[in-house]
């Protein structure tokens, strides 16, 4: 089993840093918000300690979660979307497999055959696996990719197989309207890598199911949550 994260030198408690840094990958919510939510349950956070806190801790629970998610099924589904990044057109590459479990995310300028090389390359370094199937849309720079960098695999180009990564792609729309826009393609990457492993396990689909089963579902979700940070509990009110 992985050690938990470190919180060496933090001057406040774990259970807040865990809550605050949870709080804004969760849901689409800014620093100073986060600040605000925590002044109600009577804690004095500023938004600078907030921002500090959440590039470090929001990695780390990210990587903590993704060692506890089962593995990966044998689909992959890559889709692209384009992004505003500090005012230019970006694309934001993103793959789930045939569950919905988003599996990497990758910000480019470009959606050609090179761009679509790089993120397969990056895809089967995170996953350490060949697929057995990559459904598409039928943008051609897919099929190039697959040619030469999983040659093995199956490759599906339809417009229909890809609503999974399709609808992946409304959180980040979502928290993207929240920010306005990103300002760098690197705070970007930094940003996106650590909400598609944490935001994700947290929506659960509320629509098909019963009370009582979400209940159950997201008390798991919460004691994976407390193994991969650390913390048993939630900061009480002051």
């Amino acid at each position: 089993m992985d050690s938990a994260p470190s919180y060496r030198g933090r001057r406040y408690p774990v259970e807040v840093i865990s809550h605050c840094v949870w709080l804004y990958f969760r849901f689409p919510l800014g620093f100073r918000e986060v600040g605000e939510l925590m002044l109600e349950r009577g804690m004095i956070v500023s938004y600078e300690t907030v921002r500090r806190w959440c590039p470090e801790s929001g990695q780390q629970y990210a990587d903590g979660l993704r060692r506890r998610q089962p593995q990966p099924g044998g689909e992959r589904h890559p889709d692209e979307v384009f992004t505003r990044i500090n005012g230019e057109r970006k694309y934001l590459c993103r793959a789930v497999d045939q569950d919905g479990t988003v599996l990497d995310v990758l910000a480019q300028s470009r959606r050609d055959t090179a761009a679509a090389k790089r993120f397969f390359r990056t895809l089967l370094t995170k996953t350490g696996w060949v697929p057995r199937v990559i459904a598409t849309d039928k943008l051609r720079s897919y099929g190039a990719a697959h040619r030469e960098v999983m040659p093995s695999a199956e490759h599906r180009p339809h417009k229909g197989l890809n609503n999974r990564a399709e609808n992946s792609h409304q959180p980040t729309r979502q928290r993207e309207r929240a920010v306005k826009d990103f300002r760098g393609v690197r705070a970007a990457q930094r940003f996106l890598a650590a909400f598609s492993g944490i935001s994700p396990r947290f929506r659960s689909r509320r629509h098909l199911m019963t009370g009582t089963r979400h209940r159950a579902g997201m008390a798991v979700r919460s004691a994976v949550r407390e193994q991969a940070t650390g913390v048993t509990g939630r900061p009480a009110a002051a």
